[in-house]
């Protein structure tokens, strides 16, 4: 049943995203056509989530601004698209042409000041196209105390647009550097704001013309770094696993042929190792509702993982389509929540559960619970900075209605579904009425340290690749090889399948019969390494500074690295589970 859901989510997804990339026909003009130019945002460099409209500083105004509207994503992603000052009409050429005369008083002077003083940027897009550009720059050149640099800003604009026939391919920005005001003083200044605009011909096709942005992390040698990343993890992942594959069949082998052995010998010889607990191994685990609900949620979060590297992979994501990823991820995970209902009821009831109804309230909130309230905290924070990232009341009603109408919807339809399934627990061995008690176990056999172990291999397989990832999320570069980060992807999940379905072995062979829950843990522990990476790239690899970008760096993040231990948990307890059926059905036991 968990397929249909499956099938509907991923037709729906398709079919919406057949209309993704922009229409040719749309972008077509004749000469003296008005093209469409936006004011996007600005805000600080280092930054990348402390962004402001672009009228938040007092450049010209237009008159009238118009807010563009925008959808979904793009309202999540922090844009706010109004209209420009400036006039590139198609094929028109302009000289220095002055967009307004403005006195700019004295706390105008201290804004602008501050603004260069943080390296601030400003957006905008073309026909679609983006443009950057800083807004000024702080001369420090000889000056070895900061009371005495010199603060400029740029007042002309240079724009350079490349044309094929009747349609916009390029268009470059850049600031006049002999164009300079002074912002040092306190003081009222005259500014006439400027721009230039310089047709060029180009031979380039109108289908090619993201490609420009694509290839900065298609460059030979960010590709080098990339395969050598992924050549670095799968021959660390292979020498590893493959030593521990090689200790674990020998062993298994080993307790094969001597269980085998003993049973043909006296029967009242003492069962020793992993066989001398079959009679608890299958015995259900505390907080079964709680370890259902997390298997289910950590299911579903991979279905969603899945679906969005299939649109990645089918070039949705392609660079600049502004919104599409977080517009997908609303979608996919909405759509994808009859899973979580399916996966974590069905199993539920499998563990002898009767409150199945808030065994499913437990499963709509594992997740979306602490998401919300991080939501709530740092929307909170974007509000008081009065941030672009700060969610506008209509996009909230929105969110909640897809809350309402889709996601708790289909999550009752999958638990329904997954209890009316009424499939049993496999369980090749009987359970003994009381558990046996555990041995005292030495103190790397314990949680944590077995987290340790389990989530530094995986953590070792995809290290390289989580800073370009990073320099993407919480910078501005742009990452578009999504067939490497599938397969580095594919390698974390078979790392952590493997080390957890290893760890579980030799728990059980001390005689530790509790491992529903040690095995959940050690799959989704490498979570908790990306965190910890986080802490590294704050540190040295990033220059954010300032409250609102360290609360949404550090809350965000610990979503999604929760997202992370859900989802990897729940791999590692699926592999665990097939691993330990698999042993105990193959042996005879009374």
């Amino acid at each position: 049943m968990d397929w249909w859901f499956v099938a509907v989510a991923l037709f729906t997804i398709m079919c919406s995203a057949t209309q993704v990339r922009p229409d040719a026909s749309d972008h077509k003009y004749n000469i003296g056509d008005a093209v469409p130019l936006y004011a996007n945002k600005v805000g600080p460099f280092h930054n990348p989530s402390e962004t402001y409209r672009y009228f938040d500083l007092p450049f010209c105004s237009p008159g009238v601004v118009k807010d563009k509207t925008e959808a979904l994503g793009e309202v999540l992603n922090g844009d706010r698209l109004v209209t420009a000052p400036y006039k590139l009409d198609f094929l028109v050429e302009r000289d220095s042409e002055i967009v307004c005369r403005k006195e700019l008083k004295k706390e105008d002077v201290v804004q602008f000041r501050n603004a260069v003083i943080k390296d601030y940027y400003f957006q905008m897009y073309y026909d679609d196209l983006p443009i950057w550009g800083f807004i000024g720059k702080v001369d420090k050149e000889g000056k070895a105390d900061p009371s005495d640099y010199k603060y400029y800003l740029f007042n002309h604009i240079h724009f350079e647009v490349f044309y094929n026939v009747d349609r916009v391919i390029e268009i470059n920005a850049r600031t006049d550097p002999n164009a300079l005001v002074d912002l040092t003083e306190d003081k009222e200044v005259n500014i006439d704001f400027m721009y230039t605009v310089k047709w060029k011909e180009t031979r380039t096709p109108f289908e090619k013309r993201m490609e420009k942005y694509s290839h900065s992390s298609s460059l030979p040698f960010h590709l080098e770094i990339h395969w050598f990343s992924i050549i670095n993890s799968c021959v660390t992942v292979l020498l590893l696993t493959g030593f521990l594959a090689t200790i674990l069949m020998r062993v298994l082998k080993n307790d094969f042929v001597k269980y085998t052995h003993d049973e043909e010998t006296a029967d009242d010889q003492e069962e020793t190792g992993w066989k001398y607990i079959h009679g608890d191994v299958f015995r259900f685990p505390k907080y079964k509702s709680l370890l259902a609900a997390a298997v289910g949620s950590g299911t579903q979060l991979f279905a969603l993982t899945i679906f969005i590297f299939i649109l990645a992979l089918v070039g949705v994501f392609y660079p600049y389509n502004r919104g599409a990823l977080f517009t997908a991820l609303v979608v996919i995970y909405a759509l994808t929540s009859g899973i979580a209902g399916y996966t974590a009821t069905s199993f539920y009831c499998q563990l002898e559960g009767t409150n199945w109804v808030r065994n499913l309230l437990l499963t709509g909130s594992l997740f979306c619970g602490p998401l919300f309230l991080t939501f709530c905290f740092l929307n909170t924070v974007a509000i008081a900075y009065r941030a672009t990232a700060a969610l506008p009341f209509g996009t909230i009603v929105v969110i909640f209605l897809i809350w309402t109408l889709v996601t708790s919807p289909l999550l009752v339809l999958g638990g329904i579904a997954g209890k009316n399934s009424k499939s049993e627990f496999q369980a090749p061995v009987r359970t003994a009425k009381f558990p046996r008690e555990i041995p005292p176990l030495p103190w790397y056999r314990e949680a944590l340290p077995q987290m340790a172990m389990a989530g530094f291999l995986p953590f070792s397989a995809i290290y390289i690749e989580l800073y370009y990832i990073f320099a993407s999320v919480w910078g501005h570069k742009i990452y578009t090889i999504y067939s490497i980060l599938f397969i580095v992807f594919i390698i974390l999940v078979i790392v952590t399948a493997f080390i957890t379905v290893a760890l579980t072995y030799f728990q059980l062979a001390a005689e530790d019969h509790k491992w529903w829950w040690r095995s959940f843990l050690c799959g989704g522990s490498t979570g908790l390494f990306i965190y910890g990476y986080c802490l590294y790239y704050y540190h040295a690899r990033s220059d954010m500074s300032g409250f609102m970008q360290n609360s949404f760096f550090f809350g965000y993040m610990a979503c999604i690295c929760y997202g992370f231990f859900l989802m990897l948990g729940a791999v590692g307890f699926r592999a665990t589970l097939f691993f330990v059926r698999h042993i105990y059905r193959s042996i005879k036991c009374e």
